[in-house]
């Protein structure tokens, strides 16, 4: 396993593409969807198999933004930082949720490994802003005062579900 996904399902992945080098950025799409990130592991292996160089799988993975070398939390939070948000006060919202989840310097996901905090460009729900999504589930006209409500709510709901 590598942290989550089995190398075995990798390889299933990268044999549906015919082991094709033209397929890599596909594999390793379907793979960070499984895997919700790339590991190291997963990379060597993926460069193996499509008998190509780890440092060009790496570089690709570090040159797509949608790409991610680290573990994510269950819950991903995603920020809009677009003009509308952003305009509408999404920064304090995005600090909230730092100071909430107790994030220092780069640290993108909480200690507890539930949250992974991301900022984006724009989610396309302009006339909604400020806009969070938290696993692709749309959040609108959110305060500081509400997503913290909102992330204790998750938690709460997550540890009763088990």
């Amino acid at each position: 396993m590598a942290n989550g996904i089995s190398m075995a399902r990798v390889e299933e992945i990268i044999d549906s593409y015919g082991a094709k080098r033209s397929n890599l950025i596909a594999i390793m799409q379907d793979v960070q969807a499984e895997n919700k990130y790339l590991s190291v592991p997963v990379l060597e292996l993926i460069a193996e198999k499509l008998n190509i160089g780890v440092a060009k799988v790496y570089s690709v993975a570090t040159f797509y933004e949608n790409f991610s070398l680290e573990a994510k939390g269950k819950y991903i939070i995603k920020v809009c930082d677009g003009t509308a948000c952003h305009v509408r006060k999404s920064q304090p919202i995005y600090d909230a949720i730092r100071k909430h989840l107790g994030l220092e310097g780069k640290q993108k996901t909480s200690a507890d490994g539930l949250f992974t905090l991301e900022t984006v460009s724009c989610l396309g729900a302009c006339g909604l802003a400020p806009v969070v999504t938290v696993n692709d589930q749309v959040h609108s006209k959110m305060t500081p005062e509400a997503i913290v409500e909102l992330l204790e709510q998750i938690k709460k709901e997550d540890a009763e579900n088990g």
